[in-house]
């Protein structure tokens, strides 16, 4: 019986450097983040830590910080017409030019100004073949207004696929098992599945609790931002093309642009926990204006 508590309690203790990692990281996206100071974070030796993250994640701290630095400029490029290539590249972390023309060609086969005349077409092409409809998203009306900051519990999830319904059973149950009773379920996207392939793209399954109720949960806050909001109901498949839309349709010909924040959905319905496998959902994009 000893054993089996040490093994959670192991388990548990490595998850969260995890989280603490991957939050830190988005957080922080424009900064330089050394080894070092994620090994603080856990207050951890660079061994230990970049051991544990590896044998969690299945990847070294530096593949995925590269990974995330340019997932992020990619949409940013896509998205953000009115800034540079280099204010871009400094948003995401890279203070050279150079390094990060080098870094996104190896990764997305195109410079990233290649990428930005629309090469990036050509990429996500395939993408999201299976899930292409005739749905018709320019009629969905969106107000832009500030959302206040969130109190969340969560579970992470690695790729925009049909399993997250485990993910969200799961996290369903820690809330069940805490007496959180009341709550909104929240979804984060940290990735545009138009160029990212799903099974790497990053998504995050969210409850909102109260600050009394945190206990010994791993907990982050969805920060205030001015955001696009977007009220829309449909199925599974839905959802990432209409992420397609927002980004590569809406947003360049918004007057705004999309800020390095993830967008997240608040459910009124969620597909992933619902019998019928319908959603009903408000979508938040951190914005920040152009003038």
């Amino acid at each position: 019986m000893l054993y089996f508590f040490m093994k959670k309690e192991t388990k548990q203790y490595r998850q969260k450097i995890l989280n603490n990692t991957y939050y830190y990281i988005y957080k922080n996206i424009s900064q330089d983040i050394s080894l070092e100071e994620l090994a603080k974070l856990s207050s951890l030796s660079k061994y230990h830590f970049h051991r544990i993250f590896k044998e969690e994640s299945k990847n070294t701290i530096f593949f995925e910080l590269r990974s995330i630095r340019l997932q992020k400029a990619a949409n940013l490029l896509i998205t953000n017409k009115y800034s540079s290539i280099l204010e871009i590249a400094n948003a995401c972390g890279y203070s050279s030019h150079s390094s990060f023309i080098k870094v996104f060609k190896k990764m997305f086969f195109y410079s990233p100004k290649e990428w930005r005349k629309e090469k990036y077409k050509e990429y996500s092409a395939s993408l999201l073949k299976k899930f292409q409809n005739n749905k018709n998203f320019e009629k969905l009306e969106v107000k832009i207004s500030v959302s206040s900051a969130i109190l969340c519990t969560y579970l992470r999830h690695k790729g925009y696929t049909n399993d997250i319904s485990k993910t969200w059973e799961k996290l369903n149950a820690i809330a069940y098992e805490n007496n959180i009773t009341k709550y909104r379920q929240i979804a984060i996207y940290h990735d545009n599945p138009a160029i990212i392939p799903l099974k790497d793209c990053s998504y995050v399954a969210c409850i909102e609790i109260l600050e009394h109720e945190k206990n010994k949960l791993s907990t982050f806050i969805i920060e205030e931002s001015l955001c696009a909001i977007f009220s829309f109901k449909g199925v599974y498949g839905d959802i990432l093309n209409f992420i397609r839309y927002v980004y590569h349709f809406w947003l360049p010909n918004s007057g705004y642009e999309a800020k390095t924040k993830p967008a997240f959905s608040i459910f009124k319905k969620n597909h992933f926990t619902s019998l019928q496998k319908e959603f009903d959902l408000e979508f938040y994009l951190p914005i920040k204006v152009i003038y």
